[in-house]
């Protein structure tokens, strides 16, 4: 099952290929709020079909239009605005208390190559980058970077040279952005803006125990991007296609399911075994790693039980303090499902530094930032 973002890079990738003209409307900014983050891409083909988002359709039917025109003109790149104060904000409709800068350009055949190699990366979920200039002569022209090659090219070798680097270190973290540079492609320098999409690798999350919670739980990770593992030394608990229709499925014993898988703190580890034997080892197991979040499902007599435990196989107690458990935010679930969507609503909680209270009980900004627009905008 593919994710929204790649059947959408699949679908372009098939334009591109059949000799389709495309012209991508790129979210390179963002002053406010916006419903998506800097580096969502819309595209719109010569027949006027469109494929993605760059603001949950609150501009996409005017950045199509501009595509349209665009393509029958044949119009250079554009940097347009739309939000509040702008004179359209009545005709796009964006309510959302923002104003976002879309990079509007068609993908040329000098920038199809690493148009499509960007494509490819997103498809096939590898960390990569794709950096386009904004400005001047070169506007438009695209440059791949992953860790071992680049391709295409933005106009220079220095800025080649300078924003492969700097992309590559953006895909670490994900972060698309916008960064300035000299007109000679100099790093410490302004007049030429570039934007750069990075792609990161997905998060992981490893899930101990092969029962109903991690089979309701896999695909939904899934589509929120993590790369799911289940991971449980009874073989026969994993036989059942539900768990591999969703997650890569690993017979182990938990130490040596993590053996050798970094983890970081964008990752999370679950433990459902509900077995002493398990619980146990599959914890400390967790605590051994970088994951950012470690959680464990039980009723709260089950967990005390299991800390005792914890602490009488020497786990210390500042290792229990990043334990979740029981996981979950407490949202009333009864059901295995409704479990799944609370565990998974604690993840993102954790991630990003919110307490999981009710949206119409606060105040301040909805989505906080999660990644730079640049001051090369102007915001």
């Amino acid at each position: 099952m593919l994710r929204p973002v790649q059947q959408t890079a699949a679908t372009v990738t098939a334009w591109l290929r059949e000799g389709r003209r495309v012209v991508a409307g790129t979210l390179v900014g963002v002053d406010g709020s916006a419903p998506l983050d800097v580096g969502a891409s819309v595209y719109v083909d010569e027949h006027g079909t469109i494929e993605g988002s760059v603001t949950g359709g609150c501009v996409e039917s005017a950045v199509a239009q501009e595509a349209l025109e665009m393509i029958a003109q044949r119009r250079p790149p554009r940097l347009a605005t739309y939000g509040i104060s702008d004179e359209l904000a009545g005709t796009v409709g964006l309510m959302c208390g923002g104003t976002v800068h879309i990079l509007i350009h068609e993908i040329t055949d000098d920038a199809r190559a690493a148009a499509l190699a960007g494509l490819a990366a997103i498809c096939e979920e590898r960390p990569a980058a794709v950096a386009t200039v904004i400005d001047g002569e070169h506007a438009g022209s695209k440059l791949y970077a992953d860790a071992d090659t680049t391709v295409g090219t933005l106009g220079s070798e220095l800025l080649d040279d300078n924003v492969g680097q700097e992309a590559r270190g953006l895909t670490v973290q994900g972060r698309s952005t916008v960064r300035a540079y000299g007109v000679d492609g100099a790093s410490l320098g302004s007049g030429l803006r570039v934007h750069v999409a990075a792609f990161a690798e997905p998060p992981r999350m490893v899930i101990f125990g092969a029962i109903d919670f991690a089979s309701a739980l896999a695909p939904l990770a899934k589509g929120l991007g993590y790369r799911v593992t289940i991971a449980d030394p009874r073989r026969a608990f994993l036989a059942s296609p539900r768990f591999s229709a969703s997650a890569a499925t690993v017979a182990a014993w938990p130490q040596d399911a993590l053996a050798g898988m970094p983890l970081g703190p964008r990752d999370a580890v679950l433990v459902f075994t509900h077995d002493p034997k398990l619980d146990v080892p599959a914890v400390q197991a967790a605590l051994g790693t970088g994951a950012g979040y470690v959680g464990a499902l039980g009723s709260r007599r089950t967990t005390t039980d299991r800390n005792a435990r914890l602490r009488e196989a020497g786990v210390a107690e500042a290792e229990l303090e990043r334990l979740y458990a029981p996981c979950g935010l407490d949202i009333g679930s009864s059901t295995v499902e409704e479990t799944a969507v609370a565990i998974l609503a604690e993840i993102i909680a954790r991630r990003t530094g919110r307490e999981g209270h009710s949206l119409r009980a606060g105040s301040g900004p909805i989505r906080r930032d999660r990644a730079e627009t640049g001051e090369a905008l102007g915001a």
